[in-house]
């Protein structure tokens, strides 16, 4: 504190080579983190993948599954009863399935109140248990599926729903379980899954009243762990891994090695992020290619949206995975509904044997192909790197306004206190408040937007986007047209405030979502190191760096992420074409984006206009700020 308070604190030589090189220090800290974390993906700089949990014991047992030709009847039942009902889930084939086989078989009714409009949704899943033969049901394990009806837009899951049954079938002849085990199957996606664990846990996680997840009349034990399946084909040419769950959560590295193991002991093709592993010769094409496969988890990660099922488990410390199976295409090896029936029974026998939870490996970490990982204690020290130019910057800043006052120490009392006057802390106290207010308004106003909007027979993605972008030209135009003039002092101690609020920001969002963090870093530190308060007539140059703060507003920056993933989707688009798509897909972005931290707790848009929007405020006023000009008599 003293270091921050005392005037003679910058006498010492440390604090006068930070004065002095502190735009080449900030400058070598960032360069040097983005070229430590882009050099992690080489292979000399993480480690291959290990178990930590012995208990696992993966692989060592003989497999007995052998209900491939049951899967294949049920499969075409289910196709049939498909056809009956194109858009909803066949529930009384599926609940008679369950209940031949002699399992406790349950219904769960859940209801949606779309919380931008009066609509309401409802959905039903289907589950059953089977009873631990070897327990007190005490513990459980999950194996859910994903129904997709025959008119859904997205690839069918018929053959995991098939192939769950027959495990079901295969399970309930065994009597070595120690486990419960619980078979769901789910209406609508994620939501399903979502109301699902809110009654089984007996919690909301999103606002109140809008997943009204209703109660569950059968449960078994704690869930320990669970496998999601989306087999797309019978016969498969790779299955793909996912791991990211809500908020960026992931699972514990063990239960992601486990089912690698076991995938590779079937002969079964994997891949992480859709792309298999690579091994040519040359260093830096490896390298090239783990670095692409670890930025395609970065930018995954970063939105905080769930790939799959089991990315709404991680919450309530259960760990769990997709297993997504893909026809072959090409070249390669085919894998049958057996070989994934065995790897099915591998992963459940291997999590039957755990004595306690998921504990001894990894929760965080980065993965560049399906058998290396980098851990936490190696990516996180480029991110400091990156973040602790902005401490210096503050840091330098502020030394330099107690030199400022120091060499004011001759003056007489009356100017000193004139100008003393001149920093008043309540005004800055004021534009800290008055910026954080507007990030707390905007969090609440899709609502206000909304109901407005319904007024002129506007669609929510409509009336949502054009209030936010409203609002954002409220922004620009207030601190433009209204000139703020400040001291070149009051201006520098904000300029200290929004640097020390944006690494504090990015060091916490780093600890619960690193990608996040890191991809905020490497946009906003540069532009918040090159901010200079004005102190005088500037160049008229200076007005030029306002234009990357325009660029980096949030929503500028939501729409620009939004454009360049419109064009790698459809790169043959013409400009007119591309430019409606960018703009619908811009909407919806936004409006999912609010629809998930209303349904299921995803706080992506909460940070952003609580948090990140705040802290913009206070960097595009100092940018914008005009300085008073002293007169001396």
């Amino acid at each position: 504190m003293g270091l921050l308070t005392d005037p003679r604190a910058g006498n010492g030589a440390v604090i006068k080579f930070v004065m002095k090189w502190e735009k080449l220090l900030c400058l070598t800290l960032y360069v040097t983190g983005v070229i430590w974390f882009v050099s992690l993906a080489y292979p000399d700089f993480n480690d291959n993948t290990y178990f930590s949990e012995n208990a696992l014991l993966p692989g060592l047992v003989t497999n007995e599954f052998n209900e491939d030709g049951g899967a294949k009847r049920f499969h075409d039942e289910l196709l049939a009863e498909m056809k009956k009902y194109p858009d909803d889930m066949p529930y009384p084939w599926l609940l008679a399935k369950f209940r031949q086989l002699n399992l406790d078989v349950y219904t769960h009714n859940f209801t949606l109140n779309y919380p931008l409009s009066q609509q309401k949704f409802t959905g039903q899943n289907v589950y059953s248990i089977l009873r631990a033969p070897r327990s007190a049901s005490t513990e459980a394990i999950i194996l859910s599926v994903p129904y997709r009806s025959a008119s859904s837009i997205h690839l069918t899951t018929a053959p995991s729903i098939a192939l769950l049954l027959a495990f079901a079938k295969f399970c309930r002849k065994q009597n070595y379980w120690a486990k419960d085990i619980i078979f769901v199957v789910t209406e609508h996606e994620q939501l399903g899954m979502q109301a699902w664990l809110e009654a089984y846990h007996r919690c909301t996680c999103g606002q109140d009243g809008v997943l009204i997840a209703g109660d569950l009349v059968g449960r078994a034990g704690s869930i320990q762990a669970a496998i999601n399946l989306e087999m797309h084909s019978f016969k498969i040419g790779s299955i793909d891994i996912k791991v990211e769950g809500l908020n960026g959560q992931l699972p514990n590295l063990d239960l992601v090695n486990l089912a690698n193991k076991m995938c590779a002991k079937e002969g079964i093709r994997r891949t992480f992020q859709r792309r298999a592993d690579s091994n040519p010769k040359d260093k830096i094409r490896k390298w090239w290619y783990q670095f692409v496969t670890m930025m395609s988890m970065v930018s995954t990660q970063a939105t905080g949206v769930p790939t799959g099922n089991h990315g709404v488990f991680h919450r309530f410390g259960i760990e769990a995975i997709t297993l997504e199976g893909f026809a072959k295409s090409g070249s390669g090896t085919e894998s049958t509904i057996y070989n994934i029936g065995r790897v099915v029974e591998s992963l459940i026998r291997s999590l039957n044997n755990l004595l306690e939870r998921f504990h001894q490996s990894f929760f965080f970490y980065l993965l560049p192909s399906t058998d290396r990982y980098i851990s936490i204690g190696l990516y996180m020290p480029p991110l400091a790197l990156i973040i602790a130019g902005l401490f210096i910057k503050a840091f330098s800043v502020w030394l330099k306004l107690q030199e400022s006052t120091e060499k004011k120490d001759g003056e007489s009392d009356a100017v000193k206190q004139a100008k003393s006057e001149e920093l008043v802390l309540s005004h800055i106290a004021w534009e800290v408040l008055w910026t954080h207010i507007l990030g707390v308004a905007t969090l609440s106003a899709p609502r206000l937007f909304t109901y407005i909007g319904i007024k002129f027979h506007l669609a929510t993605e409509n009336s949502v986007s054009l209030g936010l972008l409203l609002l954002t030209i409220v922004m620009f135009i207030g601190t433009l047209c209204f000139e703020r003039y400040r001291t070149y002092e009051t201006a520098s101690l904000l300029y200290v405030i929004a640097l020390i609020e944006l690494a504090t920001m990015l060091l916490c969002i780093s600890m619960h979502n690193f990608s996040l963090a890191l991809v905020a870093a490497v946009v906003y530190v540069p532009a918040a190191l090159t901010v200079i308060p004005k102190k005088g007539n500037e160049s008229r140059f200076h007005n030029l760096r306002c234009i990357p703060w325009i660029l980096l507003h949030p929503l500028c920056l939501a729409c620009t992420v939004v454009a360049v993933y419109t064009h790698f989707t459809f790169p043959d688009y013409t400009i007119i074409a591309f430019a409606l798509k960018w703009i619908q897909a811009s909407k919806q972005a936004i409006v999912f984006g609010i629809i998930d931290s209303m349904v299921y707790g995803n706080w992506l848009y909460s940070v952003t206009v609580c948090v990140l929007l705040p802290t913009w405020l206070i960097f595009w006023i100092v940018v914008t700020s005009k300085p008073i000009l002293r007169i001396s008599k």
